[in-house]
């Protein structure tokens, strides 16, 4: 088991910078997953860690060691890829044995490592099968079983479930969370998917353009983002934003999205004095589609400024209702409850939960706090 460090880690191919002055510290046994859009940077900085790449400043430590300078081979971590990259030739015993082989271990513990790790993982039946010979979800199996077999200080997982159709990659999410709970091997873990990572991280890393933006607990990311763009990643449907001026009325503060205007609750300015220094300065309100509900919905008393918009779209997902509305230049979406009478072409009231609103800095995109 190991702690890995970064210190003001950098990576440049020519004039890209791919990632840039990253410091970060996974604890061991920590379950840490490297978010974002294509190109922001993660997988390159798993890379690295892994000794894949080089970084062009800065160190790097597993353990006490720093391992700028040392191969891949021993920096004792185990990845797992995107592909899987199996040996189409070997069958499934051979596949999880060959790292083993390599370094010369003994055949019983060899033997002892690779049974071990397939009755972990389930797959005891299928290790005289070749990869061609197995469906995507055991595929996936049988490469974290190569890892597993390794004992590794660390765990790098390049987006290891991009591959499975939705219903398997929900199930082995589940999986991998279990398979960490039980062997404690600090594990970080690369994807794009914001469920992935809200699901399975003890922490999330948010990154863009090579830049660390934002770390923390999942649920301390989804409620207090530290900027646009890190409330827009997480969460699905993604946070709505609307552009509009805090102004100053009487003791009430008033985002004016001109098309309606909402009051800033009390709390929320005690909460966030900084709030007061936007009076009159354009801002970004932000607030995440289940913050909507269905105005006739709610009880009387409930009923607090009202927002009526024009009903653009309606998806049905079962139990709720995504609808998409349109109000003057704003566009938002809320997830209702599938009682909405809310209709393609009609207006409709809804009530956002200003309690759980969010202001955010025009310029800078930071949020005000």
């Amino acid at each position: 088991m190991a702690r890995v460090v970064l210190e003001n880690v950098s990576k440049h191919f020519g004039d890209v910078i791919a990632v840039n002055n990253a410091n970060l510290v996974i604890e061991d046994q920590e379950f840490v997953v490297l978010v974002g859009p294509s190109g922001c940077g993660k997988s390159t900085l798993l890379r690295m860690v892994a000794g894949l790449e080089e970084p062009t400043s800065g160190n790097i430590y597993i353990g006490d060691r720093l391992v700028n300078d040392v191969p891949p081979k021993d920096r004792d971590i185990a990845m797992v890829f995107q592909n899987y990259a199996l040996y189409p030739h070997m069958n499934v015993y051979d596949n999880m044995a060959f790292g083993l082989k390599l370094r010369r271990f003994a055949k019983d513990e060899i033997d002892r490592r690779v049974r071990e790790a397939a009755a972990i993982l389930g797959i005891e039946n299928l290790l005289h099968r070749k990869p061609r010979q197995l469906s995507g979800g055991q595929r996936q199996r049988v490469a974290v079983g190569r890892a597993i077999v390794r004992e590794p200080a660390a765990f790098l997982m390049d987006e290891p479930l991009s591959n499975l159709d939705a219903k398997l990659r929900v199930q082995m999410r589940a999986e991998l969370s279990q398979l960490h709970d039980r062997l404690k091997t600090t594990t970080i873990y690369v994807t794009h998917d914001q469920v992935e990572a809200m699901t399975m991280g003890d922490r999330i890393v948010v990154l863009k353009d090579g830049v660390i933006q934002q770390v923390g607990a999942p649920l301390e990311i989804y409620e207090n983002p530290e900027n646009v763009f890190v409330g827009g990643f997480i969460g699905s449907p993604a946070m709505n934003f609307m552009n509009g001026v805090l102004k100053r009325d009487g003791d009430d503060y008033i985002v004016d999205l001109q098309a309606f205007r909402l009051k800033v609750p009390e709390e929320k300015v005690q909460k966030h004095p900084k709030i007061k220094e936007y009076v009159d300065k354009p801002v970004v309100f932000g607030i995440r589609p289940e913050d909507i509900a269905d105005a006739q919905l709610l009880p009387e008393e409930e009923r607090r400024q009202v927002v009526t918009a024009q009903v653009a779209v309606t998806e049905p997902m079962g139990s709720e209702v995504y609808v998409h509305f349109e109000a003057g230049e704003h566009r938002f979406i809320g997830r209702l409850d599938a009682a909405t009478a809310a209709r393609a072409g009609q207006s409709h009231p809804v009530v956002f939960d200003l309690a759980k609103m969010h202001l955010f800095d025009a310029a800078t995109e930071k949020a005000i706090r």
